[in-house]
């Protein structure tokens, strides 16, 4: 008798994950620039499959990030990452306004000494923008201080806000 085992999902580690960060790179190096990411999104399954490619691509057993319950642990288990709370998080995925001011509020910033120990607090909902770019600029962090913003589309649009970028 055979056990034939099926994949749930078919985005590729490696080849998929490396186009889904040159894509985010170019978000990054040109904010406000939109890349979609839908071709690759779409070799996933489930509610948020856009969420997924960027945290198969962004996060692995070394860092940590805090989710949303039913989506946490789909990315504890193909990240391998650390699931923590909003202010100890490398990462941090919203769904929803009502969690926005929190998550922006609770991320780290990083300190003078390590600015590039801050958080990516990752938005999925383009529409979010003025409001999360607001609540972040109303922090009124130390120059280098801050955190990324990275907003994504049900449709697979992504665009990136560094915490660098004055809007």
């Amino acid at each position: 008798m055979t056990l034939q085992l099926t994949k749930k999902h078919s985005f590729d580690m490696v080849y998929d994950s490396q186009k889904v960060y040159r894509l985010i790179l170019e978000a990054m190096s040109y904010p406000g620039r939109i890349v979609n990411i839908k071709a690759y999104a779409d070799k996933l399954y489930g509610d948020s499959p856009e969420l997924l490619a960027v945290a198969m691509t962004l996060l692995d057993n070394e860092v940590s990030f805090f989710a949303e319950q039913a989506l946490s642990d789909e990315i504890a288990m193909l990240t391998l990452a650390k699931k923590t709370d909003m202010e100890s998080a490398d990462f941090i995925f919203v769904f929803n306004y009502e969690n926005l001011s929190e998550a922006i509020e609770k991320a780290k910033c990083g300190t003078l000494a390590d600015p590039h120990k801050s958080a990516t607090v990752i938005i999925y909902d383009v529409n979010l923008k003025k409001q999360a770019v607001a609540l972040r600029d109303a922090q009124n962090y130390e120059y280098p201080q801050g955190i990324d913003m990275i907003f994504i589309s049900k449709t697979g649009d992504l665009f990136a806000v560094p915490r660098l970028a004055v809007i």
